[in-house]
């Protein structure tokens, strides 16, 4: 009987035991974050944006403002837009809303813009046939300023545990906070 106990109470243990070192092992995986501010930094420094339109007219993208969307795990960026040329006859100012997912390119290691889906172009001062033609463009606008910019580059010393480990860069994750980047095995 106290065998029978003993083994039991054993087995029970060992069972614990591997359940801690699963959970450790599980919480040392490599992560990597990135700060909502260091991807603000990063893709401001790629703008301002210009692009004339058929010669009548020039629109200039400002640097967007990023939000971090953690519950569909992309992020949406808002962009002043500022219209000129011989078709407005003056300055307009208006607004352009996208979202995007992210993917990490190997390559050079980068997190980038991707799965771009165009939200709106709006200006207030425009009358409606303008504003409409002008919304139609704004997909075009969108790939065009926005897919596939670079927003994080990491650095081999970023990479250099991981790359030790046998790992590489693999789901990325938006938080509250910023970006979570997880690690997976290198392929054989």
């Amino acid at each position: 009987m106290q065998r029978r106990h003993f083994l039991t109470s054993s087995t029970g243990l060992a069972l614990v035991a591997v359940s801690l070192v699963a959970q450790q092992t599980a919480l040392a995986q490599p992560r990597f974050t990135v700060s909502a501010a260091q991807l603000q930094q990063r893709v401001a420094e790629r703008f301002p944006l210009h692009y004339p339109l058929a010669g009548l007219m020039e629109l200039d993208v400002q640097a967007p403002r990023l939000r971090l969307l953690p519950e569909q795990n992309r992020l949406a960026a808002e962009m002043v837009v500022v219209g000129t040329g011989p078709a407005l006859r003056r300055s307009i100012e208006g607004r352009f809303d996208v979202d995007f997912a992210l993917r990490y390119e190997a390559s050079d290691r980068s997190l980038r813009a991707h799965k771009l889906r165009f939200q709106n172009l709006y200006f207030s001062e425009l009358q409606a046939p303008a504003a409409e033609l002008l919304k139609l463009y704004g997909p075009v606008l969108a790939a065009q300023s926005l897919q596939e910019v670079v927003l994080h580059q990491l650095r081999p010393q970023d990479l250099a545990l991981a790359d030790g480990l046998g790992l590489q860069p693999g789901d990325i994750t938006v938080t509250e906070d910023g970006l979570v980047i997880s690690f997976v095995a290198k392929p054989q």
